[in-house]
């Protein structure tokens, strides 16, 4: 008797774009919050530590999936451990050495990218069970969906908190700027406001395809 072995369902576009909105890591998945509250004061500051996110997801995904089959089930967890902190290791040495202001900005939230919880359990629950493919097209939309959520939030902080964009002065001189935006408080009131934005707008989407299926319904059975 021969075994069939089971197909992997082929690469499409859900497997990149998932990361980005229906599974969003921030506003869906409500992972790795503690760099979205601490360092979304500047879009600047949000894209470095997007960037270097996209960077260790996709590197330690593209290795574990490589070495799915060679790590031992009693140890994987800490040799994902072990891959994550090499790449951010990488990411460490190369944030000091492109902008030493920026990485003093950024402070420990670098390092910490070990232990975002994004990132370890992307490895456990999607690299380690699927191909080298799948893994790195699903880590980078995972990563570009973290960085979207970061420059979301950093936008708006730095808009009302400071009146610029990337360093450039959008509001006239006169504008009062919301220092609270620009303090921890403030990430929580805009995570908070875009939370409540997403949300009403799947609602609105659900209640629109409700209504349009109860019309169909009433138009193949009219009573």
């Amino acid at each position: 008797m021969t075994q069939t072995t089971k197909k992997e369902p082929p690469l499409s576009m859900d497997v990149l774009t998932a990361g980005i909105w229906k599974e969003n890591p921030v506003f869906v998945m409500m992972l790795g919050l503690c760099p979205v509250l601490a360092v979304t004061n500047s879009v600047l500051n949000s894209l470095a530590m997007g960037i270097a996110s996209i960077f260790v997801l996709v590197c330690s995904n593209a290795l574990v999936s490589a070495l799915r089959n060679f790590i031992p089930k009693q140890v994987r967890i800490t040799t994902y451990i072990i891959i994550i902190a090499t790449f951010v290791t990488l990411v460490d040495y190369i944030i000091q050495a492109v902008s030493l202001d920026l990485y003093n900005k950024l402070g420990a939230f670098i390092q910490l990218i070990v232990v975002n919880c994004l990132i370890l359990g992307r490895a456990e629950a999607y690299a380690s069970k699927n191909s080298f493919t799948k893994s790195v097209v699903s880590a980078f939309g995972m990563g570009l969906g973290f960085t979207l959520a970061l420059v979301m939030l950093g936008g708006v902080r730095e808009l009302l908190g400071a009146g610029q964009l990337l360093g450039y002065q959008v509001f006239s001189t006169n504008f009062e700027p919301w220092v609270v935006m620009i303090l921890p408080p403030g990430g929580f009131i805009v995570l908070g406001s875009w939370l409540l934005l997403i949300n009403y707008i799947q609602q609105r989407k659900t209640g629109k395809l409700i209504s349009q299926e109860d019309a169909s319904h009433c138009a193949v059975n009219p009573s």
